[in-house]
């Protein structure tokens, strides 16, 4: 569906080169001299990749149509990942390519959102922030927690963090899936 200039908003998919890409933000700018136009900041939902385009108020971009869909995580056969599909109770199978880097923070169990065109999954979006249990560590050191630095440990998903000095083995971590950073040891 095309769509005049002056109706974009934040948030909205965009097709641009034949990319999808959501509108982050954007100005409306009348000049003096000359004709309106709008900057517009966009980010491309599969790669992240940010782009930052001038529309002339005469031009029509298109516009898609997104659906969410809420998706469990099951398990891994290879480099294909297998969900459940909250609406339909099916499951689906998705290639790593979809799944991106997120895939080193899935849990069994773990519900993310499935970004959808056309009722094809082209993106999957994890939450800001999960708990995960610590697998492997050096020993922590008691009064470590005052002093700055850390060490890596294994979580239940097989990635790989760097946590405080104090943190043990079986301890339990919140971890900030966006960056893959320790935020805070949690009591489960």
């Amino acid at each position: 569906m095309e769509i005049d200039i002056n109706q974009i908003t934040s948030g909205i998919a965009l097709r641009v080169n034949e990319g999808i890409y959501l509108v982050t933000e954007f100005q409306h700018v009348k000049p003096g001299k000359g004709s309106a136009f709008v900057r517009v900041k966009l980010k491309n939902v599969k790669t992240d990749a940010v782009l930052e385009r001038t529309y002339r108020s005469s031009e029509r971009l298109e516009e898609v149509t997104l659906e969410e869909r809420e998706l469990e995580y099951l398990y891994q056969s290879g480099e294909t990942y297998h969900f459940m599909d909250h609406t339909t109770y099916e499951e689906v199978a998705l290639p790593a390519s979809v799944v991106g880097d997120g895939a080193k923070f899935l849990l069994e169990g773990l519900e993310v959102t499935g970004l959808c065109h056309n009722h094809q999954i082209f993106k999957v979006v994890l939450p800001n922030f999960i708990v995960a249990q610590i697998l492997e560590s050096e020993p922590g050191i008691r009064g470590d927690s005052s002093r700055s630095g850390g060490k890596p440990a294994k979580i239940q998903s097989g990635a790989t963090i760097q946590v405080p000095l104090f943190i043990n083995v079986d301890d339990w971590v919140k971890i900030d899936t966006r960056t893959g950073t320790y935020v805070e040891r949690v009591q489960k």
